[in-house]
């Protein structure tokens, strides 16, 4: 029978039998076919709803329960099954209030059901209590309100009072209050007079936490505030509470989209098209923003990263409207300013507007998926400087150089495609032919910039070495710093190929000196330290360069405080420059084979350079960490740069890999970096972001390692590196971490189930390579105190048996692993007790453990009998058939057992044994030398001795 043959009451069945074999996710898929099958509302397709949403139930997915017990009681009102599931689903969420609603619903149509009776219980007493709580935020709110807007009271008081009600607002209860006595109002009021921005920062939050995730509340402040308040609250010289504007506009965005600030976060696209008009509303104010010519930098460069924000695919997908909009020539604008051009009418930019700007730009041109949709974009940014050409006078074309340089910062296709159009490389080097300062300047940044891919712009390098050099002659610093940097890129041409040297011998330490010398002098401005970093970033492909710059003790640190700043354009310099340092670039693999035929084919072959050898590495490694380099990363990992965060997330875990600076990256604040580096950004950058969060999850315990609601948070990037496609190490160090983390707490061990962690975990029990297979069933182990883990092992299937086989690994670790999980669950479920006779080695395997001259694993063997002993009598009865009472009885006896818990706990069992009535009377007389040696045993120890089995890697 074909799967299109199948009928849904057939899909149903399907459903029903995976379901009651804890199977959820094929009875979800089974009750998911039923329902495509069913065209109209009928009662049959209630039932499959309901259906489905017990599987949800059992993988906890509690919304889509919600969603389908709706569609359920839609079709067949008032049914109890789907209202008590939603009740289930609604207690789970902790909206309580609703869960009651049902489970009255249900006495009220069936006031004899038993199951509810608890349940409904629970839920009263919940609901007065949240009543009594809400009576008590009432009074708290209203006196906070009160004491917030009072102009006369004390300042600190003030503060305070504003801060409280910020806490408040962050409860569903308090949001709620806040909104009914009308916060929103008081506060849009008072703001305009308030000179405190602490105060003003406050205010501003507490409107975003009023907005978030509660449409009907968003949609009212709205209307009642409008954009432009938003907007007149960013416009300001201070970061706080530009950043706070910010973030309540995005919390806007996201509760319209149903995202949220999580870096995987996704938008519901059902929600995104009933709110569609509001969202381009907004995207399109901020838009028009761009150009505002009243606002401030900070402010601008805000706007473009809420815009850069949103526009991706993965986000709300607006970069088609904002080329439609005429956006891109705003932003080329926005590209086009310079701080040297100071006017009325000019706009306000920071040194990081450009760099903004740059990634913006890149990211639309990410989203144009086809030609049609790549040649508008590229047509908008041909007349851009068509327009800005028709003008005669220098200063439009020194801007079009400008936003060139942009351009080829961020989509450098299109950057190059512009240099390569007749007339503007001409005009790049006439600029940079004159004695003007400000366009050798301007021609010198384009020229470094179009280095970048030389197949692509032949003629601009071919023809720029000369106009370099003849630059760096120059009496004026920041004229020579860009020279300099453009020869350094020229002079890295080679890579890490030691082979190959564009510039003379010597050439490379020389230029590597001179941008030193602009880097640790601190009389020179912050834009020349940037340029010399940057040069720094081609230079350290050389070997020597990197050991002399490590060495460098001042240099070093000022790259470091250079890169504290945050400031964006420092970023690709500094970032680049430690990324060379730790050698935490892609290598080529070598392979001899290839080599010969290269050699014979008379072929260049690559050669890394001696300082390049592992050793070197590991020192430099050391030296960046105990310099301070973890807080430079942190501070520069807030890009919104894809290809920079794989920078940062490959220099932190080139630093992880040495064991000895885990414990300086955690106090420096690098786990909360890595953790959105792990979850958002380039497949590789996650990876590498992810691998570091693992090393430092190894060595450093996870509650210190990763704190608070961040332990749970680190489960996801540990799963991802559960894949094919990562290397063995890559498997090994997260399987490790996963260890040390199901170690810590059940609620840190569910999260790893929900994630889906087990099977991926499970998986690696059954690889050829020791190691991972070792490390997967030490997880396990540390997993099955989980009850729901217990019941994976009481389903049908071999994971038992397997266990039982695992036992007589050659792998000690492995074998000892195996034989501690079998013993927590034998402690556990009586069920896995019997399935231990489904191998037929049971009994080898048993042997092998209990004679085991390795004491921990044949205490484990023992507390493996003792539970199967104790868990029903045609378990004991099958054992007693065997040798293994001898086993015990020598145990119990043997005076040679250095482990006296051992000796005990088969007294134990032989105990147990006689309490069934299966031990003949001449062995019962040897009670009373079991009575000297002490075997009265309970539950407790019993209870204890289990949990020794845990592992700490």
């Amino acid at each position: 029978m074909t799967k299109s043959d199948i009928t849904a009451l057939q899909w149903k069945e399907k459903g029903n039998e995976e379901f009651n074999k804890g199977n959820w996710s094929e009875a979800l898929s089974h009750y998911t076919n039923a329902l495509k099958l069913v065209k109209d509302d009928n009662p049959e397709k209630a039932i499959y709803y309901k259906n489905r949403a017990a599987a949800y139930l059992k993988l906890r997915d509690y919304e889509k329960v919600i969603k389908d017990c709706d569609n359920a009681l839609k079709i067949c009102c008032n049914d109890p099954k789907a209202l008590f599931r939603r009740c289930q689903a609604f207690e789970a969420l902790e909206r309580f209030e609703e869960a009651y609603r049902d489970a009255r619903n249900i006495i009220l149509s069936d006031p004899n059901n038993k199951a509810i009776q608890p349940i409904i219980t629970r839920l009263h007493e919940i609901v007065q209590e949240r009543h009594k709580e809400n009576s008590r935020i009432s009074v708290k709110v209203s006196q906070m309100l009160d004491l917030a807007f009072n102009m006369s009271a004390d300042q600190e008081k003030r503060e305070t009072a504003m801060n409280n009600l910020l806490v408040l607002a962050r409860e569903r209860a308090g949001a709620e209050e806040i909104f009914k006595e009308g916060g929103v109002s008081r506060i849009t009021k008072f703001v305009k007079f308030e000179k405190n921005e602490e105060v003003i920062c406050s205010a501003i939050r507490i409107i975003g936490e009023l907005c978030k995730n509660n449409i009907n509340r968003t949609e009212s402040i709205i209307k009642d505030i409008g954009l432009p308040w938003y907007l007149e609250m960013m416009n300001s010289k201070l970061a706080e509470r530009v950043n706070a504007s910010q973030h309540c506009l995005q919390i806007v965005l996201n509760t319209y989209s149903g995202m949220d600030n999580k870096p995987d976060s996704k938008p519901d696209k059902a929600m995104c098209e009933a709110h569609k008009k509001e969202i381009d509303t907004i995207l399109s104010c901020l838009l028009y923003s761009i150009t505002n010519r009243t606002i401030t930098g900070l402010a601008r460069d805000a706007i473009i990263e809420l815009i850069m924000r949103n526009i991706h695919y993965t986000a709300l997908d607006w970069a088609e409207r904002l080329v439609e909009l005429r956006g891109l020539q705003r932003l080329m604008e926005v590209a086009s300013e310079m701080e040297e051009y100071k006017y009325e009418s000019s706009m306000d930019i920071t040194s990081s507007t450009r760099t903004i700007t740059s990634v913006c730009l890149a990211r639309i041109y990410e989203n144009m998926y086809y030609d049609a949709a790549k040649e508008k974009f590229n047509n908008a940014i041909d007349e851009f400087i068509k327009d800005k050409l028709l003008s005669p006078d220098i200063e439009s074309k020194v801007r079009v150089v400008v936003a060139i340089t942009t351009l080829l910062l961020g989509p450098l296709d299109v950057g190059n495609a512009v240099v390569a159009k007749e007339g503007i490389l001409e005009m790049i080097l006439v600029m940079a032919g004159t004695d003007d300062v400000l366009q050798q300047k301007v021609a010198c940044e384009c020229i470094v910039a179009a280095a970048t891919k030389k197949d692509k712009a032949n003629a601009i390098i071919n023809q720029g070495v000369n106009i370099l050099k003849k630059l760096y002659q120059s009496k004026n610093d920041s004229i020579r710093v860009r020279a300099l940097v453009g020869l350094c890129k020229l002079g890295s041409s080679g890579g890490t190929d030691a082979t190959i040297r564009p510039f003379a011998d010597g050439a490379t330490k020389k230029l590597a000196e001179a941008c030193r010398r602009f880097l640790i002098n601190p009389k020179k401005e912050k834009d020349m330290r940037k340029w010399a970093v940057e040069g720094l970033s081609y230079l350290t492909f050389d070997a020597e360069v990197k050991e002399k710059l490590i060495e460098d003790q001042e240099a070093v640190q000022a790259m470091i405080e250079l890169a504290k700043t945050g400031d964006q354009s420092v970023l690709y310099g500094v970032v680049t420059t430690l990324v060379n340092l730790c050698n935490a670039y892609d290598k080529q693999e070598l392979i001899p084979e290839m080599i010969e035929l290269a050699k014979f084919a008379k072929h260049h072959i690559p050669e890394e350079h001696e300082l390049d050898d592992v050793d070197f590495v590991n020192k430099r490694l050391c030296t960046l960490a105990k310099a301070g380099v973890t807080s430079a990363l942190v501070s520069l990992a807030k890009t919104d740069s894809q290809n920079s965060k794989e920078l940062i997330a490959r220099v932190f875990n080139a630093i992880c890999s040495q064991q000895e600076v885990r414990g300086i990256v955690v106090q420096q604040g690098g786990t909360k970096a890595l953790l959105p580096l792990a979850l958002d950004g380039t497949d590789k950058g996650k990876k590498q972001a992810s691998q570091a969060l693992a090393r430092l999850g190894i060595t450093i315990n996870p509650e210190v390692a990763f704190p608070g609601q961040r332990i749970m948070e680190v489960v996801r990037p540990f799963i991802n590196l559960l894949n094919p496609e990562c290397s063995a190490l890559e498997n090994f160090e997260s399987l490790m971490a996963l260890c040390n983390l199901a170690g810590v707490s059940d609620s840190v061990r569910k999260r790893i189930l929900k994630e889906g962690g087990f099977q991926k975990i499970e998986a690696y029990m059954y690889e050829d390579h020791d190691m991972l297979r070792r490390a997967a069933t030490q997880v396990i182990n540390n997993l099955v105190m989980c009850e729901e883990v217990v019941q994976y092992f009481e389903k049908e299937n071999d994971r038992v048996k397997y266990l039982v086989i695992l036992c007589e690994d050659e792998d000690q670790d492995t074998s000892m692993a195996a034989a501690g999980t079998l013993a927590m669950l034998t402690s556990a479920s009586k069920k896995a007790c019997e399935k231990i006779f489904d191998s037929k080695d049971w009994l080898e395997s048993l042997h092998f453990l209990l004679a085991n001259p390795n004491s921990d694993i044949q205490h484990r063997g023992i507390v493996i009998v003792l539970n199967m002993m104790k868990s029903t009598k045609d378990v004991a009865a099958k054992l007693i058939e065997t040798d293994i009472m001898e086993l015990l009885m020598a145990l119990s006896k043997n005076d040679t057992v250095e482990n006296k818990k051992i000796k005990e706990l088969a007294s134990t069992a032989l105990e147990a044994a006689a309490e069934w009535k299966l031990i003949k009377k001449n062995i019962e007389q040897n009670e009373s030398s079991e009575n000297d040696q002490s075997v009265n045993y309970s539950t407790g120890c019993h209870v204890k001795d289990i949990r020794n089995v845990l592992y700490k890697i």
